[in-house]
């Protein structure tokens, strides 16, 4: 299974908000991560990469 850390990024600061991502639904704005265990977060931005060899996906904060 492939699993991601979703990293929000604010100008210069990246700050991990989830780990072992599987899933992610963008809607508008804001992208709604679930993690592993079916935990749920909902993040406002927009995804701005996807990196498979690093194991993250990142997100610009709106």
């Amino acid at each position: 299974m492939c699993e991601l850390n979703a990293v929000l990024v604010r100008g210069d600061e990246r700050e991990v908000v989830m780990e072992s991502v599987t899933r992610m639904v963008v809607d508008g704005d804001s992208v709604e991560l679930t993690g592993i265990f079916g935990d749920k977060k909902v993040v406002s931005g927009s995804i701005k990469e996807v990196d498979f060899t690093k194991g993250e996906t990142i997100i610009i904060e709106k």
